[in-house]
């Protein structure tokens, strides 16, 4: 993997990475209260084996997660209140992912439990166009202080009429402004039919994630 956004993300084109994906293991744990922050617990040993997911409320994230973890969709899970941690595996890969909420009362615990994780997933609602503006000012204001975290953009919600397109993603979130030093991709997605087998986009992004945990653990 190299460093910068990749035209091939950029473009949501399928993306060549190694270990393909097995059968998943979905196990969620929801609260109203987020857990200690893995900073706390693990100060001076490096990253956790955390996976951060945000985003603001309604971009997806909690179906987004649910795609993952089973490899099936699941349409209209209810705004996560507080945060969701699941755990997923791939092949020999244990991924442990933390959605935390994204609604206005809940974006002031994103900053403490980013230092310390793996890996940054940021879910945006393509066709919430009003709220794009918002979504880049919290990416920008998170990654600024730390040029190495890896950082997943999910274009989500690309099947809505009026979803913007992935170059269009990129130049409203102003990804170019970011810079090149850290591993940095784009993917559109979208959730299809309830309780079918994800889209062949949500499994790329799922090989690219393992990809980079494996490279980064």
């Amino acid at each position: 993997m190299g460093s910068g956004l990749r035209p091939a993300a950029r473009w949501g084109a399928a993306l060549a990475v190694a270990g393909g994906a097995a059968a998943a293991l979905w196990v969620c744990v929801r609260s109203r209260a987020p857990p200690p922050p893995p900073a706390a617990a693990e100060q001076g040993r490096g990253r956790s084996r955390q996976i951060l997911v945000l985003g603001l409320d309604g971009a997806g994230k909690s179906s987004v997660l649910h795609s993952l973890a089973t490899d099936r969709v699941k349409r209209g899970t209810a705004p996560t209140e507080g945060f969701n941690a699941v755990c997923v595996h791939a092949g020999e890969t244990q991924m442990e992912f933390l959605e935390i909420g994204g609604s206005e009362s809940l974006r002031s615990y994103w900053r403490m439990y980013l230092p310390k994780v793996l890996l940054l997933v940021y879910v945006v609602d393509s066709a919430d166009h009003a709220r794009l503006p918002v979504a880049k000012q919290l990416l920008h204001q998170l990654i600024q202080n730390d040029s190495t975290l890896p950082v997943v953009i999910l274009a989500n919600k690309q099947d809505l009429e009026g979803a913007y397109c992935i170059t269009d993603i990129h130049d409203a979130l102003a990804l170019s402004d970011i810079g090149d030093k850290r591993k940095m991709f784009l993917i559109g997605t979208h959730v299809a039919e309830d309780g079918s087998e994800i889209s062949s986009s949500m499994k790329d992004a799922k090989e690219l994630i393992t990809q980079l945990v494996l490279e980064t653990q």
